[in-house]
């Protein structure tokens, strides 16, 4: 198939891309007339530029595509706090090209982060039919994304899906901003790891692999699935590098051990995602970072 993939050139789309490549799609990319494509020149077989929330790219985006993976987000009126141009941009621009790409299928990338406030009588173990009450302005978005994309399907027949990934790890085309690249530049320095709390993590692969699994699955249509496969706490990220750097650094482990809710795997591992790379995963990601690392650090001297 032709798949239109917006934020073809990012850490998600990148890995979207080869991922898509690789099973014998053709993709469509599109990028931003700044963004680098050197990294996905090999996968991606037309870019088209331009901004996801400008319709004047969006006909050569979808242009004999059946399937449209909508990965993108403005990031710059959210750090700036600009409510006005994120709603035109993100969330006024997404809808607008969704709905232009009916009736073809249509693979929103939303986050876990559309939660914030779970109810206790959920007992912690939370699945695609929570409620979702985001605490930011970017989990919103891809929450009002969400109910939208359920009205398109209930009233417009729209097939969808909508993959919720947590904090995403894996080595991103801008290295210095891999997960765990500050971390072990700290502990090369002897400084302590004392940041707080922790975080739930899910391997880059395995969301490119979740977004593959829907294409095209009558099974899956109209589905929305938590991809969430391990909680660490930043300690547990430390305690992993030293061990693989063979040093030692003072590291707060005061952080509590296991989060408070945990989100059900049933439906990624329902698209053949299995979500059980666990601490071994991380370990596995920051043992290839320090390799990469290493080798760039010689290529420099």
């Amino acid at each position: 198939m032709r798949i239109a993939l917006t934020g073809a050139s990012g850490f998600i789309g990148s890995t979207l891309a080869r991922r898509l490549h690789e099973d014998g799609h053709r993709v469509t990319g599109l990028v931003r007339t700044s963004s680098r494509r050197d990294h996905i020149a090999d996968v991606v077989d037309r870019f088209v530029e331009g901004e996801q929330s400008d319709p004047g790219c969006w006909d050569r985006l979808l242009d004999g595509a059946e399937v449209l993976i909508h990965n993108s987000v403005d990031w710059s009126p959210l750090k700036r706090n600009d409510a006005e141009a994120h709603w035109r941009t993100n969330l006024l621009g997404s809808l607008e090209l969704i709905r232009r790409a009916m009736p073809r299928q249509v693979i929103f990338m939303s986050t876990i982060a559309v939660h914030h406030d779970m109810r206790p009588r959920w007992k912690g173990q939370i699945d695609e039919d929570h409620p979702t009450r985001p605490g930011l302005m970017y989990g919103a978005y891809k929450a009002a994304v969400e109910a939208h994309l359920w009205a398109m399907h209930f009233s417009e027949g729209l097939a969808f899906n909508a993959l919720r990934p947590c904090g995403v790890y894996g080595i991103d085309p801008r290295f210095d901003r891999t997960h765990g690249y500050g971390l072990i530049q700290k502990i090369r320095r002897g400084e302590p790891i004392t940041k707080p709390g922790g975080g739930k993590f899910v391997h880059v692969d395995d969301v490119a692999a979740a977004a593959v699994a829907c294409i095209g699955n009558d099974a899956a249509e109209a589905r929305v699935v938590n991809l969430v496969d391990c909680y660490a706490r930043w300690a547990d990220w430390g305690k992993i590098a030293c061990e693989l750097m063979n040093t030692d650094v003072e590291i707060d482990l005061s952080s509590p051990e296991q989060p408070r809710n945990n989100f059900t795997k049933d439906a990624a591992q329902s698209l053949g995602v299995d979500l059980n790379r666990g601490h071994d995963g991380i370990r596995a990601h920051l043992k290839q970072l320090l390799e990469m690392m290493d080798r760039q650090a010689i290529a420099a001297e």
